[in-house]
């Protein structure tokens, strides 16, 4: 780790390189034309079983949006299914319905064309929709074939040996040969449940926070599936629409905010004949359906409480639908979900997370598998005995680690960067993010064996932080500087501050690896700021004590971590100016950024608030109740967290950004803190983004509102 006090050590900006000036003001069009560099990626890697083929998505370079389908084989990459050819047989192929258009929503996703596919437990046979029709390819050979479907499709999926495809629509399970005969509905709404009740989809609360996409599951032997029936009847509705365009009719959005009636989510084994048999548990007790699945043991299921304190893993009957109890776990502040966990290995051991003192580590069957300190992030999947998992001893670094009962732990992946990977048949296809860029890179049983390139651009700006640990928390920070600036010179003029977290749950900032926040911090600094980035209490990596610190009360914890970094940053670093000191975020980073500016206006002087959270009782109750607790048990902690009830407060200049499309944090958040300073009487400034979402997906939009956020910050701290 860089030492804080050292400046001048391995990867500080002393030894940055400005950008030509050129490149400078052509960085905001490059980060919106690669949609965050995201494009060119290779991504949702599947191996076959001998380990010996992949298939992956990836776009066609790193400025094209369509994405394709690939494969690599014997050491040679092809496309397997390409947008650009099938557009003639597939009109509207770019315009994905809305379900697909959610999907896309709620994992991020900036890209078009083949986003999501399935492939049979073979890998030989691989189905994706485009524009709700489905498509199929044999991998080996052939061309991509279009299949009949009795509507627009969302999420189709071969059955694990390869004869048959499912696929959703309409609300309902259909079943179809591979050839894309026999077409039947095997689950579906009954009559006059058609408007709220949907068959093999998921809920907002299940795809948004609690990471669970999918809505059913095949059996390992092709004779039934695992289905999620969501019944919304009791589910607040929201209307979705796009001011700028007064014609356009809202958009129906089932959306339950803290404190109300989430989805009624159940499941059924859905035999290929159409009969069903509802999976049996305590549903009142345990609302929420955390992890699902069907493997050779049987299906399993993870369900958690309401108040989010206790998790079971239930093991199913295939045959009455009963429970039994597989494992139990508790907590007095809430159960953390481990992404991917809830899983078995081939003997039939259980993979889950175990909170020991201050560590999340890894439990395989009855064993501990992993030392106190090495924190445990995901479950990456499982192969025969072999677990893979992405665990750090270093919040800055993520790496990929294995276990099995014959080679116990052994790390698998090196060098600085945010690790993950796939596993099977001896193969292991290790995506990373490092500090030079992304790379995927093939290991077989342990050695080198290959690569799939990656298609992005080679950014216009390097960024090279300095990382430094802070204060009595050992708060990890990362100072951006200009590389044209010589901190050394005592005469050199000081810098203002932009200070730029996102500061919240689930996201880290503070990392070695070329990240595109890291990017945009580094240009902001080539214009003249010192660019402070701190990882404060609540955001993972650090333990569970760490995360859990903001339980009750989600800003003051976490703006103290904000204040203490940038004092003791400054306090061996004469050249920041803490009288012109900015701060930048976006969602709860933009949330946090509004609050800054309302309670400490002695130490942040300007803010940029992105589609700040702004009223808790507004967000989803999953996500905020986990925090806060239930609005009626605890509605001091939903007051405390209200930052329109302290609008007269403000001091200092602000500027409210958001979509207005939003349909995660929806725009009234920013409607309503704008009425509230506006009642308060106080000056500030709002911009609407027409038609955009929580991510910003227009690329002229993107492009201008970095140089926009620019002005506005040196009109506050620099005129």
């Amino acid at each position: 780790m860089t030492s804080p006090g050292i400046p001048g050590t391995p990867g500080t900006a002393a030894h940055a390189s400005p950008p030509e000036a050129e490149a400078l003001a052509a960085f905001p069009r490059q980060f919106a034309r690669t949609r965050r560099f995201s494009l060119g990626t290779v991504r949702n890697v599947t191996l076959s079983p001998d380990g010996e083929r992949a298939l992956f998505l990836r776009t066609r370079s790193g400025s094209d949006p369509s994405g394709g389908l690939w494969i690599r084989d014997a050491g040679a990459e092809r496309a397997l299914a390409d947008p650009a050819t099938l557009e003639h047989a597939a009109p509207g192929a770019e315009s994905p319905t809305t379900e697909e258009a959610s999907r896309r929503e709620r994992e991020r996703d900036l890209s078009t064309g083949i986003t999501g596919y399935a492939a049979d437990d073979a890998a030989e046979l691989a189905v994706f929709a485009l524009g709700g029709t489905p498509w199929a390819v044999r991998t080996r050979r052939g061309e991509p074939f279009r299949l009949p479907a009795a509507g627009p499709v969302t999420d189709p999926r071969p059955s694990p040996d390869g004869r048959l495809i499912a696929y959703v629509t309409g609300g309902a399970v259909h079943v179809m040969a591979a050839d894309g005969t026999g077409d039947r509905r095997v689950a579906g709404p009954a009559a006059g449940e058609e408007a709220t009740v949907a068959f093999g989809l998921t809920d907002h609360v299940s795809a948004e926070s609690l990471g669970r996409g999918r809505g059913y599951w095949w059996a390992p032997d092709s004779s039934a599936l695992l289905v999620a029936r969501v019944d919304n009847a009791q589910v607040r509705r929201r209307y979705l629409g796009d001011p700028s365009d007064p014609e356009l009719p809202p958009r129906v959005q089932y959306y339950p905010r803290a404190g109300t009636a989430n989805a009624d989510v159940s499941l059924h084994l859905v035999r290929l004949d159409g009969t069903r048999t509802e999976v049996d548990w305590d549903r009142q007790a345990f609302e929420y359906v955390v992890a699902a699945g069907w493997d050779v043991h049987g299906p399993l299921v993870t369900v958690q409480s309401r108040d989010q304190c206790t998790l079971l893993t239930l093991g199913v009957d295939e045959q009455s639908g009963a429970t039994r109890v597989l494992a139990r776990q508790h907590d007095e502040h809430w159960v953390e979900l481990l992404p991917g966990a809830y899983c078995r290995t081939a003997s039939g051991a259980l993979v889950l997370p175990y909170e020991d003192g201050d560590t999340r580590r890894l439990r395989v069957g009855e064993q501990v598998v992993t030392p106190p300190g090495l924190q445990v992030s995901q479950v990456l999947g499982t192969d025969g005995e072999t677990v893979l998992f992405a665990a750090g001893e270093d919040p800055l670094e993520t790496h990929v680690w294995s276990w099995s009962p014959d080679d116990g732990r052994v790390r698998v992946s090196e060098g600085a960067g945010l690790h993950s990977a796939v596993l099977r048949g001896g193969t292991v296809v290790l995506e990373s993010v490092t500090p030079d860029g992304p790379r995927v890179t093939l290991l077989r049983e342990g050695v080198a064996a290959g690569s799939i390139s990656s298609l992005t651009e080679e950014p216009l700006i390097r960024p090279q932080p300095e990382m430094l640990t802070l204060g009595q928390r050992r708060l990890r920070s990362a100072l951006f500087l200009p590389g044209w600036y010589e901190h050394r010179d005592p005469d050199a003029p000081p810098l203002p501050v932009l200070v730029a977290p996102y500061g919240g749950p689930g996201m880290r900032l503070v990392v070695r690896a070329r990240i595109w926040p890291a990017l945009v911090a580094q240009w902001f600094a080539e214009h003249g700021y010192a660019v402070l980035v701190t990882d404060g209490r609540g955001t993972p990596g650090r333990g569970p004590s760490w995360e859990k610190a903001i339980r009750g009360d989600q800003f003051t914890p976490v703006l103290e971590d904000q204040v203490d970094a940038l004092h003791t940053a400054a306090a061996t670093r004469p050249f920041l100016d803490l009288d012109r000191v900015g701060i930048q975020g976006w969602s709860f980073g933009g949330a946090l950024a509004t609050a800054a500016v309302l309670r400490r206006p002695d130490v942040f002087h300007a803010a940029v608030a992105g589609a700040p959270a702004i009223d808790p009782r507004l967000y989803d109750t999953h996500w905020k109740e986990r925090f806060l607790g239930h609005p009626d048990r605890h509605p001091e902690h939903y007051d405390r967290c209200t930052l329109s009830k302290e609008a007269h407060l403000l001091r200092r200049p602000l500027l409210l950004v958001h979509g207005t499309a939003d349909d995660n944090v929806a725009f009234a958040h920013t409607l309503r803190m704008s009425a509230a300073l506006l009642a308060a009487g106080r000056e500030h400034s709002v911009l609407p983004l027409p038609g955009q979402s929580h991510i910003v997906s227009d690329p002229s939009t993107a492009e201008r509102l970095l140089r926009t956020q620019l002005l506005f910050l040196d009109k506050a701290l620099r005129s």
